[in-house]
Order: C-alpha cells, then sequence, then structure tokens
C-alpha cells in the first residue's frame, strides 16, 4: 500500500488568523490549524492573533506575529525594550504564577513522553527575585556598518541584539559592560568576525557576588595582546574601585567554535577569582568553573538535597560536582563525600573552597566521571548525586550507578528531556520526590531536583 501523503494546509508568506493553544518547552507558543502544528515565538496561550506563515517542513511549521486581536489573559507587559529580539527570557511576558506553572507541566510532559512515567506529585520552589538576580553575565560582541553591537544573539541566528541594560542581570554587570563597551570603541579594539575568524575580541564575561558585591571581569579573546592604552585606562583604579572590580582575567580561545571560554586565563590585574558565600560557606569561584546563578535559589535547592541525604549513613558520591558546591554543603555538617570533577580549575576551586572552610571530610577527583565511577563498586557509598551537564549521563555512568547500588541517588538537571531519559534507564530505583527550583526567572530554563530509592528487591 502506498504511503499516505500529508497534505501542509499553509504556504510561506500566507497569513492566517489562529489562536495559541499551549506552549512548548522551548517557551514558544504552539497551534494545531487543519491539524497541522504552528509554531509561534512570544505567543501565550489564549492569544489570538494574526501571523504570517514565515517556514514549513513536513511535520510542523513557523509563524510571526503580525497583530494581537486579544491577548491571553496571562499576558503581561515585559519590562525590557529588546524582549522580542533578544529571545533570551522568552517568559517576561506571561505572569510569574504562570511560568511556574508551564515549567511544572515541562516536567510533567518529558516525564510522560520519553520516560513512560507517570511521576509523582511535583512541588514547586518559586523564586523571590524574579529580576536583577544574575550573577554572571555573558555578552555576544560584533561589529556591524562601524557600530560597535554588545549584548545577546537574537533568536534563531548570529546577529547581536546590542543592549544597555539586562533586567535579570545585578545592575553592577550592567554598569562595568557599558564602561568596558565606551572603552573597546574608545581605544578602536580589534573586535572578531567569526566568519572570517580574524579579531581579538570576542566575548565579555562579568561575574557577580552578592557577599562581596565585588566583579570578576573576564575578555576573551583570541591570540594576541590589547593596546597599553585600553590596559592602562581598564585597569584605572578609581575606575575598577567606582565598579567594585576585584580581578580583570583574560580568557583565551583561538578555536573556530562556538564555546565561549578557553583553556587558558591570564591575570591582567588584580585576583583571578571571586569570592562568594551561600550561608555559612565561603567559595572561591574563577572565571571558567560552573556556579548557579540564582544564590538565593541555589541555597534553597542544597537545603533540599540536605533534607533528603539526611539519616543516611556510608559516603555520598557527588559526580559531576563543579567547584564542590553540594559537596561541601553536606560536608559542613560531617558528611563522608567524595566528588568527580573534568575540569582541573573547577577542581582546584573546589579544594581551596574546601580548605577556606575547614571542612577535611571532602575529597575531589580530577578526571571524567565516567573513567572513576566505577572505582566505588563494592565500596560504601549510600548515596550517588548526579547534576550532569544537559545532556545528561552517558550509558556508562547509568550502568556504573545501577552496579554501585546507593540507597539513594539525587538527580539534578536542567534539561527534563534527558532527565526523563535517564530516569527511566535507573530500573531499579523508584522516584520518590520531585522538585522543581526556579533558578532561571523570566527564561524558559528549568531545574529539576529528583530524590529516587532503591526498590527493596
Amino acid at each position: 500500500m502506498a504511503k499516505q501523503n500529508h497534505i501542509i494546509p499553509v504556504r510561506p508568506k500566507e497569513k492566517i488568523e489562529i489562536t495559541v493553544e499551549s506552549q512548548g518547552s522551548s517557551g514558544d507558543g504552539i497551534c494545531k490549524h487543519k491539524g497541522y502544528t504552528l509554531f509561534v515565538p512570544n505567543g501565550l496561550p489564549g492569544d489570538q492573533i494574526f501571523v504570517e506563515v514565515i517556514k514549513v517542513t513536513p511535520r510542523f511549521g513557523v509563524t510571526r506575529i503580525i497583530e494581537q486581536r486579544s491577548p491571553s489573559p496571562d499576558r503581561i507587559k515585559a519590562p525590557c525594550p529588546v524582549f522580542a529580539l533578544c529571545g533570551g527570557c522568552k517568559l517576561q511576558e506571561l505572569a510569574y504564577d504562570k511560568q511556574m506553572e508551564f515549567k511544572i507541566g515541562v516536567v510533567k510532559d518529558a516525564l510522560k513522553h520519553i520516560g513512560k512515567i507517570e511521576p509523582p506529585s511535583i512541588q514547586s520552589v518559586p523564586a523571590e527575585k524574579t529580576y536583577h538576580y544574575r550573577n554572571k553575565g555573558s555578552f555576544a560582541i560584533q561589529k556591524q556598518a562601524g557600530f560597535l553591537r554588545m549584548g545577546f544573539f537574537k533568536q534563531g541566528s548570529h546577529d547581536v541584539v546590542s543592549t544597555e541594560q539586562c533586567g535579570i542581570l545585578h545592575n553592577q554587570i550592567n554598569d562595568a559592560k557599558e564602561f568596558i563597551r565606551e572603552l573597546l570603541i574608545k581605544h578602536q579594539v580589534s573586535i572578531y568576525d567569526e566568519k572570517k575568524h580574524l579579531g581579538l575580541f570576542r566575548e565579555l564575561v562579568i561575574r557577580h557576588s552578592q557577599t562581596t558585591n565585588q566583579l570578576l571581569v573576564g575578555l576573551v579573546t583570541t591570540l594576541g595582546n590589547f593596546s597599553e592604552e585600553f590596559l592602562k585606562e581598564l585597569t584605572n583604579k578609581n575606575s575598577c574601585r567606582k565598579l567594585n572590580i576585584c580581578g580583570i582575567v583574560q580568557n583565551i580561545n583561538a578555536q573556530k567554535t562556538n564555546v565561549i571560554l578557553g583553556k587558558e586565563t591570564r591575570i591582567l590585574w588584580g585576583q583571578g577569582e571571586l569570592n562568594e558565600q551561600l550561608g555559612k560557606l565561603k567559595f572561591r569561584i574563577s572565571l571558567t568553573s560552573f556556579f548557579q546563578v540564582h544564590p538565593e535559589q541555589t541555597i534553597r535547592l542544597f537545603e533540599i538535597i540536605s533534607e533528603w541525604a539526611q539519616n543516611t549513613t556510608g559516603r555520598i558520591l557527588d559526580a559531576f560536582c563543579g567547584i564542590g558546591a553540594i559537596s561541601l554543603w553536606l560536608g559542613q555538617s560531617g558528611s563522608q563525600v567524595v566528588g568527580i570533577e573534568e575540569l582541573p580549575q573547577a577542581v582546584l576551586d573546589a579544594r581551596a573552597s574546601a580548605k577556606k572552610n575547614g571542612i577535611d571530610s571532602c575529597v575531589f577527583i580530577e578526571g571524567k566521571v565516567e573513567e572513576h565511577i566505577r572505582k566505588f563498586k563494592g565500596q560504601d557509598i549510600k548515596i550517588i548525586i548526579l547534576d550532569p551537564p544537559r545532556k545528561g549521563c552517558s550509558e556508562k555512568v547509568i550502568k556504573a550507578v545501577s552496579e554501585i547500588r546507593p540507597k539513594k541517588v539525587i538527580y539534578i538537571s536542567c534539561n527534563p528531556s534527558t532527565l526523563a531519559r535517564d530516569l527511566t534507564r535507573l530500573k531499579n530505583y523508584s522516584i520518590k520526590d520531585i522538585v522543581v527550583v526556579d533558578l532561571f526567572p523570566q527564561t524558559q530554563h528549568v531545574e529539576v531536583a529528583v530524590l529516587l530509592t532503591l526498590n527493596n528487591s
């Protein structure tokens, strides 16, 4: 029997009126038009809108909004002037309580459709601070028609949307970014062209400490040096004191890649790391090390992990431990924790932070989790914490966890899709608790913590 051809009911440039029915995990609105799926960037459920079709594929189409005929009852005015262009904070026009509903829905949908899992009730921890919370800004830079653009990539492109203020960043980060923009223009610093792979300055990264209110500035470049005049004005003591800059570093990234940071970092002025504190714990954070971007919500996440880890004797294995934040949080109450981390600088930061806090119950191993985790089979490991990058855990890691058979597995994920996939692989474990902790207000990004316990069998 011949395969039936599906007729696409719309054509590119066609204009139609639709009602947005739901939101996808990307934050884009979704509707069905004559049985055909249409995605609507910046669309919210309940919007009645007039759109133009800009792309069609056999499975779905993409539209752009021409006119809002009747807005969703959950729609609010976004404070950001470049919200519609930037795409970084896709949920700014959605009321905050509905943002939380959306994020819980994304987790439920991933568990149901990818993991074939009917989860228990999902708890949520909304953020009290939903703007000016983010402690790290990464700014893309381009020179177009002689104008220096500094900001964020336009949604779905590599064109930079230039902005003076980003509402989710600490104001100090915005101020320092504008100070550096002026110096780049004044001293005519060579700007990197990713198509030609020419130019010096690639990206600006600024980290903020909520404890000290200090900034660590990272200038990401290709191979090369800044002029003495630029460096002299950049490192002017009065300017650095006014902006509370404690250190300026140059990170070298000479590769043809979309990855922001390279492996080599040089100190240009001041100190090469930032001092931060969560609760009573003090941390040393380098430019390239991972640290959660919402400090207040991070504490609430760590409190949940600590509660889940209570009343369990034996050692804890913290896979993908980064700078050891979770390890040290548990270690401060005496828990014996072994952390594994691939990035050498993060391991150095973790060990320095352990020493700074007088914690000797945490040990940090440098290397890939896949290379070290199986060594713990047969040892007294009662809890394994998995906090992998967005791609989730490899089959090797999941298999090793099953062989070690800890009583509990605590999985922290920033990607519900790979979380759902990995939970189905942990066949000897049952889900006991799921909590969505909003570390990324105004954005579609989701952070979720899951507690699993070993089945009696």
